[in-house]
């Protein structure tokens, strides 16, 4: 599990350990310089170069993430690294004295900044040559992007870097990409794209949250002894992501004992015959998930579909643990979806709402797991008097989630390329997935896995209601499994839903081992 913290709650934590520390070795940021520097070493090697001769460039402001790169620099410079600081203004005086001893420059950008002046294009240029980039301007207190003038030279170096493809420096976010908000994943202005992260104590949420997310590269968390310090604190992970063991924790596993009913029976009202697909499609996700048996409500010609592709499904009402609603019906079928919806959720049974089926939702669906896109999630929210389009949810996908959470009482999965749980508690995302799996009728096989894992949980827990955090847990999970199984179908290249559906067997065996 990788578990995020609110920078709250990590300076908290930090205060007694900055308290008891006795000058710089040794201490948290000697620790963090040294990890960073450790970072850097590993990407110069994965490009094929020796640290003596290379070249090592950090972008620093005033606040601890600046020290530590400054820190960081001292200690390649002193590996024979040709280290260049970029300064933007006053930053961490012990760290350019290190810096400095070590050999390495300073340049200043800004008439407050220390280090030899230049232009912001010939700062840029200094950047750009490089063989790494640290992005050390900002640090988690920070509020609001970046100001002038580093954010016109992150704008210059971000426009360089899209044109040059892997021509350009590896950059490295210290902590996370200055000017995400830290918190909740938004981009209030510009930021320098990361292919790595460098955390320190704990991931802080950005790095795990839509959109911020696709900009912070892979995180890599430096361990600076803080957990027990937020656990003393009473802090709890603001953002968790659930990795392959966590999975394997959650998922349902059949004894020798077990029959198709404790396993779990999920009732689908899905398809149309406009849109026979979908039904076809979630009942391929939930029979690759491992459900017991699939009863699938549908007109005839979509139950004749869905029986020549899977002959298990029985076709018809019956006893079930969960549903999946929605997927592929038209209006003409909404006013059957909406009932159905709401018996489910009087009888306690945890209920997947999807595509059209978001329209007809009861006043409160607490038990319903609403699986929208961006636009979808818009109309919902539109639907119940907020003045929301589809671009605002796109760019603060975390807060309209929760709007949504808050209006219906459900759990909302905001499907995405980084998928967004929000519940009640802990926020959840997934992102194990791959571009290509943005296609026809990817969602509608979500909706299959997901409502084939409810099911089974419920099945574990007769007579009793699934609690909302092991619901949100489960909607991560699944779409965890869901994106694996894209990569695992993908293989590099262009994927169906169907061969993603096709992959979800091997993709739980290979997890759960």
């Amino acid at each position: 599990m990788i578990d995020a913290y609110t920078a709250a709650d990590v300076r908290a934590a930090e205060e007694p350990l900055l308290a008891a520390e006795r000058g710089f070795h040794g201490g948290l940021m000697h620790r963090a310089a040294t990890a960073l520097a450790g970072v850097v070493r590993e990407e110069l090697r994965a490009r094929g170069v020796r640290v003596a001769g290379s070249s090592v460039v950090a972008l620093v402001g005033r606040g601890n993430n600046g020290g530590d790169a400054l820190f960081a620099l001292a200690a390649l410079a002193q590996r024979g690294a040709a280290a260049v600081a970029v300064a933007l203004g006053p930053v961490h005086e012990a760290g350019v004295g290190a810096l400095r001893a070590a050999g390495g420059r300073v340049l200043a950008v800004g008439d407050d900044a220390p280090g030899e002046p230049v232009w912001v294009g010939d700062a840029v240029a200094e950047a750009f040559a490089a063989d790494v980039l640290m992005d050390g301007l900002l640090g988690i207190g920070a509020r609001g992007g970046l100001r002038e003038p580093a954010a016109g030279l992150v704008e210059l170096l971000t426009g360089l870097l899209d044109e040059a493809g892997t021509g350009g420096p590896t950059v490295i976010a210290v902590d996370v990409p200055s000017g995400i908000g830290v918190d909740d994943g938004a981009l209030p202005g510009p930021v320098l794209p990361a292919d790595r992260t460098v955390s320190f104590g704990v991931a802080k949420p950005g790095l795990l949250l839509p959109p911020a997310a696709h900009l912070a590269g892979q995180p890599t968390v430096v361990d600076l002894g803080l957990t027990p310090m937020l656990a003393v604190h009473g802090a709890s992970p603001a953002v968790r992501r659930p990795e392959a063991a966590d999975v394997a924790a959650l998922w349902p596993v059949p004894g020798e004992t077990d029959h198709k009913y404790s396993r779990g029976v999920l009732g689908v009202l899905a398809g149309s015959v406009g849109y026979p697909g979908a039904a076809v499609l979630c009942v391929a996700g939930a029979q690759g998930a491992g459900t017991g048996m699939v009863r699938y409500l549908g007109p005839d010609p979509v139950a004749r579909a869905v029986l020549a592709a899977h002959p298990e499904v029985v076709v018809g009402d019956g006893r079930v643990q969960a549903w999946v609603i929605g997927p592929g019906l038209t209006d003409d079928r909404w006013g059957v979806a909406g009932e159905r919806v709401a018996a489910a959720l009087r009888e306690g049974h945890p209920v997947v709402v999807d595509a059209g089926a978001l329209g007809v939702l009861p006043g409160s669906a607490e038990g319903a797991v609403l699986v929208p896109h961006a636009g979808e999630l818009a109309t919902l929210l539109q639907g119940r008097g907020v003045d929301v389009d589809r671009d605002a949810v796109q760019a603060e996908p975390l807060r309209w989630a929760r709007e949504a959470h808050d209006r219906t009482g459900a759990v909302v999965l905001l499907k995405g390329a980084v998928t967004l749980v929000v519940g009640a508690g802990t926020v959840w995302t997934a992102a194990d997935g791959t571009g290509w799996l943005a296609t026809a009728g990817a969602g509608d096989v979500l909706a299959g896995v997901l409502g084939a894992l409810l099911a089974g949980l419920a099945a574990r827990a007769p007579g009793e209601r699934l609690d909302e955090d092991t619901v949100a847990a489960a909607a991560a999970v699944a779409a965890s499994v869901h994106g694996r199984a894209a990569v695992h179908a993908s293989g590099g290249g262009p994927v169906t839903a169907s061969a993603v559906a096709a992959a979800v067997p091997r993709t739980l065996a290979n997890l759960l081992g």
